[in-house]
């Protein structure tokens, strides 16, 4: 059954001290045996899952595999049936109401739709987060931060265009703007070039890349276009089943012996 998620059902606990053996770096968020049902379809069924200091790590799968609702789950859009959730090294069941909103906005979400606002300027839909989680600052503070966020995209220029005058990759990257505003330690991408060309596509991939470098991001990447996730996976984890099939380096993952991992390659058309 499908919830919304509370405070209490955010399990998390001090993170282990022994480093990230590929990373050297301690975990930012783990995930262990994690499970969710719709209905009688198991859709995710025990998954365990790391993510480190400094990384972009790529959840791969098919339509309709999980990929989404684990983020989501992440996030506090949805409740999993079971399992626990590690983040920051902070119990998230003892905080308060305060702390916990301070702790979900180290996290951003840049959806698959972009989920602007089609009746606010793109200047306005920057504004709104800002203005929501931050309500001293200056009107010369809010400026400086609007146009910051879009000179980081690459699209200044339009700041009072309405989304719906700007293409599909101009609203990727807008909606990223929007979240990059708050300045999150981890970003959360959803399908980040689904429905793009392919143009537009590594234009994304460049982008992500250089928030990681610009913003000392770490990222989830949630996608099925292998292009995508050699182009800006550190790391790369595959759902087959509602479980984790094979993670590694793009290279490691697809040369394995893994019969499910070559048809997803070779499906795919990638070099």
């Amino acid at each position: 059954m499908v919830q919304r998620m509370t405070t209490n059902d955010f399990i998390i606990k001090m993170p282990n001290k022994e480093q990230n053996s590929n990373t050297g770096t301690p975990d930012l968020i783990s995930i262990r045996d994690l499970k969710i049902s719709f209905g009688d379809f198991e859709v995710l069924r025990g998954v365990d899952l790391d993510l480190y200091q400094g990384e972009n790590l790529v959840v791969l799968g098919r339509s309709g595999t999980g990929k989404s609702v684990l983020i989501k789950i992440l996030v506090g859009l949805l409740k999993a049936d079971s399992g626990t959730i590690t983040a920051f090294g902070q119990r998230v069941d003892e905080m308060s109401k305060k702390e916990l909103d301070n702790l979900r906005l180290k996290i951003g979400f840049s959806f698959q739709s972009s989920a602007l606002y089609d009746s606010m300027t793109v200047r306005e839909n920057l504004e709104f987060p800002l203005v929501r989680n931050q309500r001293n600052l200056s009107r010369s503070e809010i400026d400086a931060a609007v146009e910051e966020a879009l000179e980081n995209v690459g699209l200044s220029q339009t700041i009072n265009q309405i989304p719906s005058e700007l293409s599909g990759g101009q609203r990727k990257r807008i909606g990223i703007a929007r979240t990059l505003i708050l300045k999150p330690e981890v970003m959360l991408y959803d399908e980040p070039t689904a429905g793009l060309d392919p143009i537009t596509c590594v234009e994304i991939n460049n982008l992500i890349n250089e928030v990681k470098e610009r913003y000392s991001t770490s990222s989830i990447v949630i996608t099925h276009d292998l292009t995508c996730a050699k182009a800006v996976g550190d790391r790369v984890a595959i759902l087959f089943d509602g479980k984790f099939g094979q993670t590694g380096t793009f290279d490691e993952v697809f040369s394995s012996k893994d019969e499910r991992a070559q048809q997803f390659y070779h499906y795919n058309f990638v070099e």
